[in-house]
């Protein structure tokens, strides 16, 4: 573990992939028993940042709530409606590759005549027919543009791991011969955001997650430290990955919590 030094103004900043619907067996038991209240209590500014895409921010706050958080969507920095601003801002009008729960966030924008395509965590709507449509609608346009809700590998569920979006962004980005632009972690803007609306700048934050590339190394490439939680994706081979090297490593969310709390009040 690198020292944290009581120079630091700290902040933080959490992962809330692992307990949206991509869940872990002891999620339950996490967010029971994790001290988010210490955390409200305490001066530090929280955030919580999650690729989430198939529940709308609202759905996912409901959920986190039922499960003991004291949360609200103002504290959630999630991809789809950091997505709509970027539609909105360019004028661009998608042809949706999303998972139906978060279909709602989109039902703004407008979707006629598509020059574009986002493409999210679809679950089983990432068929043959589905994809094909996406590479099509690619295909035709002069300036294809593809837009994904983050670029994981894979996630945990219950019944083990499961592949991410960012296995599915790859194939379009091959077959169509261009690359996505990614809204969500590890992607720097994501990460700004979060931090502009915590109003507070890099160097006094610390990201808190289970992805050793999307948490720790997009949270890094930013300018914050980051703590890797031995829980959830985590892999003992993460602490040997051959480019990132988290900041430090903990058990569990509590335990990151304490330590953070206890270098806050020096």
């Amino acid at each position: 573990h690198r020292p944290w030094g009581s120079r630091l103004c700290l902040h933080r900043l959490g992962d809330l992939g692992q307990l949206g619907g991509h869940t872990a067996p002891s999620d339950t038991t996490l967010a029971c028993h994790f001290p988010h209240p210490r955390l409200k209590r305490s001066r530090l500014k929280v955030r919580f940042c999650t690729n989430e895409s198939q529940k709308s921010r609202g759905e996912l706050v409901a959920l986190l709530r039922r499960l003991g958080f004291d949360i609200s969507q103002e504290e959630v920095t999630a991809p789809a409606p950091a997505t709509c601003q970027v539609l909105e801002e360019r004028g661009l009008r998608p042809h949706l590759l999303v998972h139906d729960g978060v279909r709602s966030e989109f039902d703004q924008i407008d979707q006629s005549n598509p020059n574009c395509v986002v493409l999210a965590d679809a679950g089983e709507s990432f068929s043959y027919q589905n994809m094909n449509k996406a590479f099509q609608t690619l295909m035709e346009l002069e300036n294809p543009v593809l837009i994904s809700l983050g670029k994981g590998r894979y996630y945990k569920e219950t019944s083990g791991l499961m592949l991410d979006v960012g296995a599915y962004m790859k194939a379009l980005e091959y077959a169509c011969g261009i690359e996505a632009e990614v809204v969500g972690k590890p992607s720097p803007e994501f990460f700004k955001s979060a931090l502009q609306a915590m109003g507070v700048e890099a160097h006094q934050a610390i990201m808190i997650g289970d992805d050793i590339v999307g948490d720790v190394g997009g949270a890094q490439r930013c300018g914050m430290r980051a703590l890797q939680v031995r829980t959830g994706k985590f892999r003992p081979s993460d602490e040997y990955h051959p480019e990132v090297k988290a900041d430090g490593y903990v058990d569990n969310l509590a335990e990151a919590v304490d330590l953070l709390l206890q270098h806050a009040d020096k």
